[in-house]
């Protein structure tokens, strides 16, 4: 394996480091995301977040907004921020959040000033950003204690025998060395919860995790339906998957052998070293969004039958171990594992290609779904607003 302990990145205030260096403008609300795409036009190096949230909601709704929101201007691939809402209380409350890592960021709210005079004082601002983050230089920055995050979508067979527990080597090597590492998909865990909660590293952790898990399940539940239709996804149908049970299987392969170390609520970021489980949405997008918000700056996803999602903020490595998807979906494959399944590489072998991708990517290297302009970025939104 990889025996590597550095990689070249961006050193941030707080002393957390980036793989990537962008200047961030975030709306508030959806109000807000006319200002932010202008602000772009005219300040095109700049990174927009457009999204459809942030009126009228409320409760635990509204906290994970925030959260989210203040989560990923926290990043540290994100070098400073430019926050518009379409009020001053809300726009303040996520500047004052971001500020909290000592990066820059302003705000600014429309109301009062209009479209115009909003998007000529945050472009001021914006520009200035970016010039200075332009001249910041990568330095060498250590594996332990960065955060990164793992997924697979568009699951197949292939998928449990091969991507998923190579990336499960990958998994291990970085928590050896000192990084944490967040797995979530609660629903994909269905039928599998036990191996994790074995896993658990205590009874504390356990109980969070299995509160965790029993909270969606009864989430479910109450709505009067079930996952029929949706989980397995036609995709993962298609593939082989037959059952819910029979995905979950697969799915953990990819989280390794390590202990579980903590179990945390969505965009809450880990304060243990180690493997953490997040609660969170299956939904690609969605999903890695939540892990940016948590302070992942760098993303490994496995796919069977193609999966083409990217993320703005954290960089997305796909891996697949199904040698059709290799070759008919290849711009969309960073790391092709299939040979693992014509025994022409070894599981080891894999892991450690996963690994020597990864420090080209953190090194620089843009990710297949950066190079297309994947940059999908979706909030989870818990119920309708008022």
């Amino acid at each position: 394996m990889d025996e590597r302990t550095t990689f070249q990145g961006f050193r941030r205030p707080d002393g957390r480091f980036g793989s990537r260096n962008y200047v961030a403008i975030i709306p508030v609300d959806d109000l807000s995301n006319a200002v932010v795409e202008g602000v772009a036009r005219i300040v095109p190096g700049v990174l927009a977040l457009p999204h459809p949230y942030g009126r009228l909601q409320f409760g635990d709704d509204l906290e994970l907004h925030f959260r989210t929101l203040i989560g990923t201007g926290c990043n540290p691939n994100i070098a400073a921020a430019v926050v518009v809402g379409i009020e001053p209380n809300w726009t303040e409350r996520v500047v004052k959040g971001i500020q909290a890592t000592g990066k820059p960021v302003v705000g600014f709210s429309i109301e009062g000033h209009g479209d115009t005079d909003t998007i000529a004082r945050a472009a001021r601002k914006a520009r200035e950003f970016l010039q200075d983050a332009s001249e910041q230089n990568r330095e060498s920055c250590p594996i332990a204690g960065q955060v990164f995050s793992i997924k697979c979508g568009e699951s197949d067979t292939t998928s449990g025998l091969g991507s998923n527990p190579a990336l499960g080597v990958a998994v291990d090597w970085l928590v050896d060395r000192g990084a944490t590492v967040i797995f979530g998909e609660t629903s994909e865990i269905t039928g599998a919860e036990h191996i994790i909660a074995r896993r658990c590293a205590n009874n504390t952790v356990r109980e969070k995790y299995m509160a965790l898990h029993e909270g969606y399940q009864k989430f479910i539940t109450d709505t009067g339906f079930d996952l029929l239709g949706s989980q397995p996804t036609q995709g993962n149908i298609a593939g082989g998957l037959s059952t819910i049970e029979e995905k979950a299987m697969g799915n953990i392969q990819k989280t390794g052998t390590r202990s579980v170390v903590d179990a945390l609520e969505p965009a809450v970021a880990p304060t243990v070293t180690g493997l953490n489980f997040m609660d969170s949405s299956s939904a690609a997008a969605e999903y890695i969004t939540l892990m940016g918000a948590a302070g992942s700056i760098f993303h490994f996803f496995t796919t069977g039958q193609g999966n083409i999602v990217g993320n703005p903020v954290v960089p997305v490595l796909k891996t697949t171990a199904n040698p059709k998807t290799a070759t008919t979906m290849s711009e969309h494959i960073d790391v092709d594992v299939s040979p693992l399944l014509s025994l022409e590489m070894s599981l080891d072998e894999a892991g450690n290609h996963l690994i020597a991708m990864m420090f080209r990517i953190l090194n620089g290297r843009l990710t297949a779904s950066e190079v297309l302009g994947h940059k999908e970025f979706v909030l989870t939104k818990l119920y309708r607003s008022a």
